[in-house]
């Protein structure tokens, strides 16, 4: 079922709230309904600035939403479109290309990430997610799948990391 848009706000609030009050969130319920992500272990690790959190947290909140290529949101994302959204709660502004995302901020080694660091997969760069947290980014992977976590290692492909925040 999906939520109604009033809803949906209140809910982006209450992320917001609760973020600026320190408490990380875990959406259980929506990891449930998508049944790849039973592999996630742990809870997502802090990020290390305020904007990289609200960035983790909009992209979390999103989880169970569809793929739709092209889409930037509120309600289907494609990868770049759901790191578009994500960053743009937290006051970037980033273009709808993964290709262009990968390109912006500085590099991070694959041994560096944090939390809302993008990452980025094939060559030419062609996916990206947002790292975090023990091993795992939350993305919007392909067509007839739905936001959801997956681990960075099971992903062919490794290509590059930035930071932006």
């Amino acid at each position: 079922m999906r939520t109604a848009p009033a809803r949906r706000t209140a809910r982006g609030a209450l992320v917001a709230l609760l973020t600026g009050a320190g408490l990380v969130l875990t959406p259980l319920a929506a990891q449930a309904a998508a049944p790849d992500t039973a592999a996630v272990a742990a809870a997502p690790a802090a990020a290390s600035t305020a904007k990289a959190q609200i960035a983790v947290d909009t992209a979390l909140a999103q989880l169970g939403d569809p793929y739709v290529w092209a889409a930037a949101g509120p309600n289907s994302f494609d990868c770049s479109g759901l790191t578009q959204y994500a960053y743009k709660a937290a006051g970037i502004s980033l273009p709808h290309s993964s290709k262009t995302q990968s390109t912006m901020g500085t590099y991070v080694a694959k041994s560096d990430l944090k939390p809302g660091d993008l990452v980025f997969f094939y060559s030419p760069v062609s996916h990206v997610g947002i790292y975090i947290g023990n091993g795992q980014m939350v993305n919007a992977p392909t067509a007839g799948s739905v936001v959801k976590i997956t681990n960075i290692n099971s992903m062919p492909s490794y290509n590059t990391a930035r930071r932006l925040a």
